[in-house]
């Protein structure tokens, strides 16, 4: 017996549809289909009509490659209209001499998500981080555990409902029923990062195209998370702006040319680039690293400062792990280090089978980590829309992970 997973990572540069095979807890990639991004902007839907038909044309490969017929999907998320917060809920244990019961897990975790959300939001993910009964903290598993105070530490991410409607309506139109949201470094974290490492204490950077996703780990679990409306289009848009040339000419001069150490480059080096006009001109390589260093610099200023709000400044013993296509720019971990002051590395998917040749990429992160996602505790806890005031969840699997052996 298996299980068929879907994964619809709808990018602001590409369009990769993913389909997984569980196979006795073990993923094995059965098919996949990549399109550039179309009607997409800095993560979000900006024209239904042009993302559904890239969208199903990414479906359609998916579909001829792992031939089954897909009708529901787990889609990436990203955005600057996506925020999170912290709480927390606390409740007494109904019959202290059973222990912990799966009913007070329920209502430990109905009042933590009994935050006020504006009409035009909805909670996206709500990831318990740790547990406290009476007052003994770091609890991961509580079910069976003694006491009379149960809390419940989590992280909340809630996202403006029209961005997610848009999407929603993209794979409705191509006959593709969005099951659940998961935000972009979130998904890139189950596909890159260690356990040792979301222990210890770890920052996920997810630099696409228009956005940067961040997601923070300490304790096992997330405890912070952040989206900027910037990425690897700003860096491309900078050099067609310096070399007046067009959008793609820049990229492909990134691609093929860009670096984040000018310092490291022979000033004699050159290339030719054709501009606007029609002739050719040579440009120093490390002109153009200058350029590139300055955006990438400016991207790690803004994480820089996100991590220092969260407080966990100095408290990541792992550094800052880097996924997304603009990861793979030349010297980005010599800037992240020298910007944060923290280890950092370029992370690609692992533990690949299958159809896995394109997917070895930090690019395609986030695109594996949504089957992984579909494989872990937190798939199994979804908000669902408020019902007379009161945010029903779905427990499932996380619950039955929590009971003993």
């Amino acid at each position: 017996m298996e299980d068929i997973i879907f994964g619809l990572d709808v990018g602001t540069t590409k369009i990769c549809a993913v389909v997984g095979a569980v196979r006795e807890g073990r993923l094995q990639i059965i098919g996949l289909g990549v399109e550039p991004s179309r009607g997409m902007k800095k993560g979000m839907v900006m024209d239904v009509s042009e993302a559904a038909v890239a969208i199903s044309s990414a479906i359609e490969k998916a579909e001829q490659t792992s031939g089954y017929a897909l009708s529901q999907a787990i889609v990436s998320m990203a955005g600057e209209h996506i925020s999170s917060t912290n709480n927390q809920g606390v409740v007494a244990i109904n019959r202290a001499e059973n222990g912990v019961t799966v009913q007070d897990i329920e209502r430990a975790l109905d009042v933590a998500q009994a935050i006020p959300i504006p009409q035009n939001r909805q909670i996206v993910h709500l990831i318990p981080r740790e547990f406290t009964i009476d007052g003994q903290t770091g609890v991961r598993r509580p079910i069976g555990m003694h006491g009379a105070r149960l809390e419940v530490e989590t992280h909340i991410v809630t996202a403006a409902t029209p961005a997610l409607l848009n999407l929603t309506q993209c794979a409705d139109n191509v006959g593709i029923r969005a099951e659940e949201f998961v935000l972009n470094a979130l998904a890139s974290a189950e596909a890159v990062l260690d356990p040792s490492e979301r222990d210890m204490g770890v920052l996920i950077a997810d630099i696409g195209g228009g956005t940067t996703d961040l997601a923070l780990y300490t304790h096992g679990n997330v405890w912070h998370t952040k989206v900027f409306p910037v990425g690897g289009y700003h860096i491309t848009n900078d050099i067609a702006i310096g070399l007046r040339a067009s959008f793609d000419v820049a990229e492909q001069v990134k691609i093929q040319y860009g670096d984040c150490r000018p310092d490291e480059i022979d000033p004699d080096n050159i290339f030719t680039v054709e501009p606007f006009g029609g002739e050719k001109i040579q440009v120093g390589r490390q002109d153009l690293a200058h350029v590139i260093e300055a955006r990438v610099e400016e991207i790690f200023q803004l994480v820089l400062q996100e991590v220092r709000q969260s407080g966990y400044d100095g408290l990541l013993p792992a550094g800052i792990v880097l996924t997304g296509g603009t990861a793979q720019l030349r010297g980005i971990t010599a800037v992240a280090e020298r910007v944060l002051n923290v280890p950092a590395r370029v992370a690609e998917p692992k533990n690949l089978h299958g159809l896995v040749d394109t997917l070895h990429s930090p690019a395609y992160a986030t695109s594996v980590g949504l089957l992984r996602w579909a494989m872990s505790e937190n798939h199994a806890y979804r908000p669902r829309p408020p019902r007379q005031g009161v945010w029903g969840r779905r427990l499932g699997n996380f619950l039955k992970a929590l009971l003993p052996g």
